[in-house]
Formats: structure tokens, sequence, C-alpha cells
């Protein structure tokens, strides 16, 4: 499956070499819709760490249809595809592709760089919240948060208790630190002024000689209490260190009593948080285990989300899962097909009735040379092997292959397995592989009465009438008009989840088998096989089958009783049909087995049925 690649709606680079944030990218990914649709191409914008999706880039004025905050993505690139990249918030998961792995390389790389640049997670989330808080702030806001979640009171306001002391505490120890400090500047200075004082005396200070010859200094200046007066601490400010004292010590008291309190609190909610905690892993012990349940339940249903569970060769569901989700599907099919069918007016249908002796071949009766046609038919002639185009040879080649081959009775060959058998009906299948690609033969033969061989053929090969009796069939289309009686066809049918949706182009031509001989059965055929043309090349919806199928009708008639016209009782029509597909992909084999011995049958009886009613009443064509 390819894609288209994702370009940059900015510059080159990833970020703004002006603004330092990450530019806009947008571009065109293959995101997984659903099991219908598949993968569809979306304009896909990564801008201001949010990823959006539009239909197309035409419709961006009309607003986006989903997006994704990055913040908390979680970007995984897939294990085995190298283009495809899952992004999931929570339960919501996209699954994207890219065109290449170096397209892949460069989403990853812008989505990872907006993640970053939102702040989430990293050391520039927490600088926009400012400055540093306070402890003072901080631990008000833990006191308030972290003790939320308990009923009583107590251990909050001892809490609160602790943030007065704490105030208190330091506002005492700056006060006795002032009062210590002007201490020791009040003994430096009285030191100092002493030292100089005595110099002093000892230079300018007159003395007096003692008759007993010594000397005897001046004290008339004052004595020594005037000349150092001793510090006064209640000058200081008026601190009273005693009452300090006593304060600071009643201050450490009570935060000491607080803390033995709250550990008291602390040892008492000890086995309270035990149990929550039990509960707490017990509550998620229980989430995993429905998380898990559900898992399994989900593996068993037959619908599952992503496109990791789609048909392909790394799908996560297995062949058991594929069966029944397959077969659920058809059997939606069939009651809406039932539905559809209830609502119609619809007329009784011939009854098959089983061949006998008494049908001859056409070419033997005596109005085999009386043919009838009416208007709905009369498109369609006598066709032979003159029609002449670019594909004449190779419809001649595969004409004469069938002919050869498709006619030949079952027998008993031991490769042939009879899968199912319903009246005139029987289903046969011959089991071939290749490089585990189921390509089993089929071949059924059935018996339908009223109806000639060129009736059937005609409806089979008229694409007017298709969606008439064709209920797997989505949409189809003439690619090409090769000549009156051969066509080139596109079709795509109905996708059976999990199993991708198949799209086939083949060539689909009517032809008359004219016969060698009178005792020849008058004979039609209708080839359908693939071909390559330039209008029908692969798309990434589709995965393409390769088909080679003809459906091969005898009319058979018994001779009415006297000179009575021939009618619709008197006509027979042996069907041999065979089908040569190759369905591509990766569907297990048991399915595809499966679902073709459900579903040929099906087709055989409801496509008879369906010509049984459209000719009931009109001319007959032989």
């Amino acid at each position: 499956m390819s894609e288209k690649s994702s370009n940059s709606s900015g510059s080159d680079e990833d970020v703004d070499p002006e603004s330092g944030q990450p530019v806009e990218l947008g571009g065109v990914l293959s995101k997984w819709t659903n099991y219908i649709h598949g993968w569809q191409d979306r304009w896909v914008v990564l801008k201001n760490n949010t990823l959006s999706y539009y239909k197309s880039e035409d419709e961006r004025e009309y607003g986006c249809r989903g997006s994704l905050c990055l913040s908390k993505a979680i970007i995984t690139p897939h294990e085995f595809d190298e283009c495809r990249f899952d992004i999931s918030v929570n339960d919501s998961v996209w699954y994207l592709r890219a065109e290449d792995p170096e397209h892949r390389h460069q989403w990853i790389d812008s989505i990872q760089l907006h993640k970053a640049e939102s702040g989430y997670g990293s050391e520039s989330s927490l600088r926009r919240h400012g400055s540093m808080l306070s402890l003072t702030s901080a631990a008000s806001g833990f006191s308030a948060t972290s003790t939320s979640s308990f009923k009583g009171h107590s251990l909050p306001e001892k809490l609160a208790e602790m943030e007065t002391f704490r105030d208190i505490l330091c506002r005492q120890v700056d006060t006795l630190q002032k009062y210590f400090d002007g201490c020791a500047d009040s003994v430096s200075k009285d030191e100092f002024q002493r030292d100089r004082v005595v110099e002093e005396d000892e230079d300018d200070f007159p003395t007096s000689t003692r008759p007993d010859g010594d000397c005897l200094y001046n004290n008339n200046s004052g004595s020594k209490e005037k000349l150092f007066p001793p510090a006064n601490p209640k000058g200081m400010n008026g601190i009273d260190f005693k009452g300090e004292a006593i304060t600071f010590k009643a201050t450490t008291a009570g935060i000491l009593s607080t803390l033995s309190h709250c550990i008291e609190l602390m040892v008492k909610r000890e086995d309270s948080w035990q149990k929550r905690l039990d509960k707490e892993l017990e509550k998620r012990r229980r989430v995993e285990d429905a998380y898990k349940s559900a898992l399994s339940e989900l593996k068993k249903k037959s619908h599952y989300g992503g496109p990791d569970y789609e048909e392909g060769p790394n799908s996560l569901i297995n062949e058991d899962e594929f069966f029944d989700a397959v077969e659920a599907a058809l059997d939606r099919q069939d009651k809406i097909e039932e539905q559809c069918q209830s609502d119609k007016v619809r007329k009784p249908r011939l009854t098959p009735v089983p061949p006998g002796d008494t049908y001859s071949t056409i070419g033997t009766h005596r109005f085999a040379e009386q043919p009838h046609s009416y208007s709905s038919l009369s498109s369609v002639a006598l066709v032979s092997a003159s029609d002449v185009h670019r594909f004449s040879v190779q419809v001649e080649e595969v004409v004469q292959n069938h002919m050869t081959y498709s006619l030949q009775d079952m027998g008993g060959d031991a490769n042939w397995q009879l899968v199912v058998e319903e009246g005139e009906m029987k289903v046969y299948r011959r089991e071939v592989e290749e490089n585990g690609i189921v390509l089993d033969p089929l071949k059924a033969t059935h018996a339908v009465k009223g109806v000639t061989g060129h009736e059937l053929c005609h409806y089979f090969w008229d694409t007017d009438v298709r969606n008439d009796w064709e209920t797997t069939i989505e949409n189809f289309n003439v690619v090409e008009t090769l000549s009156d009686n051969a066509v080139i066809v596109y079709q795509t049918h109905k996708r059976v989840w999990p199993a991708s949706q198949r799209d086939v182009l083949y060539l689909s031509a009517i032809r008359k088998i004219l016969a060698t001989n009178e005792s020849d059965p008058d004979t039609w055929l209708v080839c359908n096989f693939s071909v390559d043309h330039d209008n029908g090349q692969l798309t990434n919806r589709c995965v393409r089958a390769k088909i080679n199928v003809a459906m091969i009708c005898q009319t058979l008639v018994s001779p009415p009783e006297g000179n009575k016209e021939i009618s619709r009782d008197n006509i027979l029509c042996k069907i041999t049909y065979v089908a040569n597909v190759n369905p591509g992909g990766w569907a297990p084999a048991s399915v595809l087995r499966a679902v073709a011995k459900r579903e040929y049958p099906k087709f055989l009886k409801r496509f008879t049925g369906y010509v049984q009613e459209k000719t009931s009443g009109k001319p007959i064509l032989f």
C-alpha cells in the first residue's frame, strides 16, 4: 500500500530561528478509518503541540475532523511496517502511514519536538512557574495537601502550631543574635578605649613625688569607673536577655512536644495507611484482571478495532477467529438480502426437475429451427468465432480449453472431491495451493427446467442486469466494449471483514458453440478471464484477484405430444460452471475453502431462480 508524501508547510528547519518554536508541519498521510473503508488519505497538520487532520487540504476552512494534544501522546513506530506509526492518547489511537520510512521518520521527529516544547515533563515547565517557593509557603502547602485526606484535624492543627513555633523561634534567634553582636561590639570598644587612655596617662598626666621617692599618678580627672564605664546591656535596644532566654526555652520545648504528638498521631495512623494501601493495591489488581479479561473477550468477538486485526501477514487475529468473523459478516449480509427480497413482490419460481430420457437434444427436434425472441434479449445475436478484436485469439484459446476440459465427466477422478450435493446441483473441488494461496479449481453441475442455455448465458453476461441478481458486488463499470459480445469489466466486491476487499478486471465474452453434428445439444458459453488494461490499475484499497470462469449451458428438449408447440415445460438446461480463482492476499486457506463451499451453491440457486422468474411467461429464445 502506498501513500502520498507529507510536506512541511513551513521552512525546512524543525525550529523557527526567530521564535525558537517548532514550525507548523502539514501534509498527506494515510489514516486508518474503520474496517469498512480501511486506509484513507487525510491532510494532517502539526501545530502548537496539536495534531489535527482534515479530509483534504482544500477542506481546512471547514474545520478539522479530529485532533490530538501531544502533551501525553505516545508515538509508536510499527514493528513490521516501516511506513506506519501509531499515536495514542489514553483510549484514542490514530493509525497513520507515510509514503516511505524517511517521511515517517520526519513526522515522528517533528511530533516529538512539539511534544518536548510543550513543557510537559521537561525542565522548562518548572522554570515557567517563577521563583522558588519560600520555605513557609512550601511547608504550608504541604500541610494543606498532604493531610487533606485525613478525617481528623489534630495533625493539621499540630502542623500549624509547628509553623507558628518556627516563626517565633526564627524571630527569637534574630533578636538574640543582635544582642550577642551588640555585646561583642561593646566589649571590643571598651578594650580599645582602655588601652588608649593608659597610653595617654603615661605621656601627658603630671606626676608628684612622694617623700619616699615614689611617683604618684594624678587622679584629679576621675576614677577608673569614670574613665571606663561598664557596658550596659539595657542600653542595647532595651533587650531583656533573661526574658528572651526563657521564651526561647519555652518555644523549643513546645516544638519538641508538638513533634512528639505528631509522631504519636502518625504511628496511630500507620495501620490505617497500610489498610488504605492494601485496598488500593487490591483495587488495582482487580482493574488489571478486568482489563485482561476484557482484552481476552475482545479477541473472541467478530469485531476488532485497528488495522492490526485485518487480513495480512502480521495479523493479530488467528485462523479460527478469522473464520468466525467472516462467517458472522456473511450471515449479516444474508439477513440483509433476505429482508430486501421479502420486501419485493416476487412471482413463484419454476422448480427444477430431474433430467430423464424424455429430453432429447434440441438439434434433433422438429421445432429446433423455430426460434422465438423478445425485446429484452433482442440485443444478443448468435455469436460465433467471427468476432474480431485485439483479444480475439486469447478468447478463442480460453473457449477451446473450457469446451475440452470443463465438460468432462468427473467419473472416478480422485482429484475431484464432491463437497456439496443438493438435488440436481453438485459442487466439486480440487485442492490446490501455490505459495500459501488457495487456487482450488471448482466445478458445479446443475439442471434447471423452463429456460434455455441462451437465456441463462445472456443474463449471466449482460451487465445491465448484473446488480439484479449479484449480491456480492459493491460496484462495477464497463472499462471498454470490444464488440457486441465482448466487454472488459472492472468490479469491486463487498468487503467481508477481516478479509481485505477484492477487485477484479476481466474480459467477459458470450459465445454460441457451433454444433459439429445433429446430435449435439444447443450450447452457449460465457467466459470471464482476467486481463490487463490501462484504465484498471491497482489501488491501495483493494487486493486484485485473478479469475478464469466459464458458464456452459446446454439446452435439452422433450418432444411435445402431437403438433403442439414447444413450451417451457419441454425445456431443460444442463449447466456446467467452472471457476479458477486466485484471491491474492493473506486470507487463511481454511477460510477461503469454507466460503467457497458456502457461497457457490447459493450463487447458482439465486442466479437460476432469477432467470426463471425473468423468462416466465415470455417467448422462448433458443
